[in-house]
């Protein structure tokens, strides 16, 4: 009998969310508005340790309308880690503006400081920084908002990946003059699709909101002065997302539980080593990534990827560095050769919350078949 897919992350809902999702339909609050996306915004700015939040469509629509909150438009350069999903740069080109990519840090995976340091003493303008906690872990944010605030650079913190982890006792969310999170269906918590951005600056989230709702006027009729974008979440998806970050904090353990898991479970065979959980950080672990070193493994990382697939067993690449993507092949870069590595070495294996032991088992297992243990 064929075994049952095990996927990387798939969505964890039960039967609290049902219930919510219910309730919001039975308050007959269906449209982009309404009481669940007012709570929501409340609830994901104090966990943000921010005063203002603002629901979304997607992670990439907060960063999108962040970098216009910040006046990014054509002709500008912003900051962007080479090691991340695509819509961190994507969200850069929406505005016209020119994404320059950052290495990584080989013993954190984010982006590197040292390197940042040096493209701000390069000299010339840019407009913004955007650093990504990489698979769950805050970058190294100490020297980071020193430096951008030396430079006079306006930091966003992409923390897509990274919601309950933190970072010297403060939580992701919170560095940068704002935030964003994504609650895609892979995420830790999901709204099916949708983020935020979160915030300390009243104007700038009064802003997202109007332009996220086609920046209609005060008017009796429909009145557009301002290219605006639809942009928000429904309130629907709101109490789906308000039901998942009540339980945020079991998520990350189970993740993290993982993590110890696999690390115990694999951690003898030659050439593996696991992403490092930076000093002064505490890392969801939203994936568990792992590096092969095929000299010493006499495997490779897509030999293991196939081979789980064999299995049923969905695992997957680091992120392909955005410098070596073609849409972006004309781009600045600065260093390189870490995210490069850790591209061609790396491997993303099941993380979900809602993972079974017995699937725990299964991957260990397929991984172990092609070291002959």
């Amino acid at each position: 009998m064929r075994m049952p897919r095990i996927y990387l992350s798939p969505p964890d809902v039960g039967l609290d969310d049902q219930a919510a999702i219910q309730r919001a339909m039975e308050s007959g609050w269906i449209a982009p508005l309404g009481p669940e996306v007012d709570a929501l915004e409340v609830e994901l700015a104090a966990i943000a340790q921010r005063s203002h939040g603002v629901a979304l469509s997607s992670g990439t629509a907060a960063l999108h309308l962040g970098l216009l909150a910040l006046g990014v438009g054509p002709g500008d350069r912003v900051l962007v880690s080479s090691l991340t999903f695509a819509a961190t740069a994507n969200a850069v080109r929406y505005t016209g503006a020119e994404p320059v990519f950052v290495d990584s840090d080989r013993t954190t995976w984010n982006m590197d400081p040292d390197l940042l340091g040096e493209a701000l003493d390069d000299g010339g303008r840019f407009a913004a920084c955007v650093p990504v906690d990489i698979y769950g872990q805050c970058a190294d944010y100490d020297r980071i908002e020193a430096l951008c605030a030396e430079h006079e650079v306006p930091l966003i913190e992409d923390a897509a990946e990274a919601l309950g982890a933190t970072y010297r006792g403060r939580n992701a969310g919170s560095f940068g003059v704002m935030a964003t999170l994504s609650f895609n269906g892979n995420k830790i918590i999901t709204t099916s699709g949708g983020g935020a951005l979160v915030t300390d600056r009243e104007d700038w989230a009064r802003q997202t909101r109007w332009l996220a709702t086609q920046a209609r006027d005060p008017a009796p009729h429909y009145e557009h002065s301002t290219i605006g974008y639809n942009y928000r979440l429904s309130n629907l998806l709101a109490a789906l997302g308000r039901s998942q970050l009540a339980d945020l904090g079991r998520r990350v353990e189970k993740r993290r539980e993982h993590n110890d898991f696999y690390r115990e479970a694999l951690g003898d065979l030659p050439g593996v080593e696991f992403m490092p959980e930076a000093d002064g950080c505490r890392s969801t672990f939203w994936l568990t990534c792992i590096t092969i070193d095929p000299s010493e493994a006499g495997t490779d990382p897509e030999q293991i990827r196939t081979h789980l697939e064999s299995l049923d067993i969905e695992a997957r690449p680091v992120w392909k560095p955005m410098h070596l993507q073609p849409v972006f092949s004309g781009c600045q870069a600065v260093g390189g050769p870490v995210s490069a590595y850790l591209f061609e070495h790396g491997l993303c294996l099941p993380s979900g919350s809602n993972l079974s032991d017995h699937d725990r088992e299964r991957v260990v297992g397929g991984v172990r078949d092609l070291f002959g243990s």
